[in-house]
């Protein structure tokens, strides 16, 4: 009885992980075109939160984001200067290319292996292993990445992220994209 019901409880658990697919929002206005919205300078302001809720650290970051045609493929480049409540800075330069038709496969540094996206109506989800500083060491924590294109100018962004599959905090953030010079 007890391996049936620990059994049972495993699987509630895992299903209740498997969240909605980006497909879900197939129909969903305006549509999102990452090299379209990626391209200029995109403001950033956000902020990370232990599983607990409690605000740990606030950011702004500034992307300065172009795409150009390299071997017959679009390529993008996302350069991000960040500026932490704490005082510190971070950069992080992301190269991200299509992989078909609503793929994208993005590397950035501070990220093992590839970054897999997928984009749907106004949605986009990023999956990736980010190899983050923590108290002096490196924690390489799963980034379950959702970004939701609100008008040509906003978009929202919030990051679940975990270890070993446990939820250890959130990321929120808000892009504004700047006019073109």
């Amino acid at each position: 009885m007890k391996k049936l019901l620990a059994i049972a409880s495993l699987c509630l658990l895992l299903g209740g992980c498997a969240g909605v697919p980006v497909s879900h929002y197939q129909a969903a206005q305006p549509v999102l075109d990452l090299p379209r919205y990626f391209n200029g300078t995109v403001d950033g302001w956000g902020m990370f939160q232990s599983r607990s809720g409690e605000v740990v650290k606030r950011f702004h970051v500034v992307i300065e984001a172009s795409w150009a045609e390299r071997d017959g493929r679009q390529v993008g480049t996302l350069d991000e200067h960040f500026s932490w409540s704490d005082g510190t800075t971070s950069r992080r330069v992301w190269t991200i290319s299509r992989d078909g038709e609503r793929g994208f496969i993005g590397h950035a540094d501070d990220v093992v292996g590839p970054a897999r996206g997928e984009t749907a109506g106004n949605a986009l989800q990023w999956r990736y292993v980010l190899a983050l500083p923590v108290d002096g060491r490196v924690w390489n924590v799963d980034v379950d990445d959702w970004m939701f294109l609100v008008d040509e100018k906003v978009m929202l962004n919030r990051s679940a992220v975990s270890k070993f599959g446990i939820h250890v905090g959130d990321v929120t953030l808000s892009f504004m994209k700047r006019p073109a010079p």
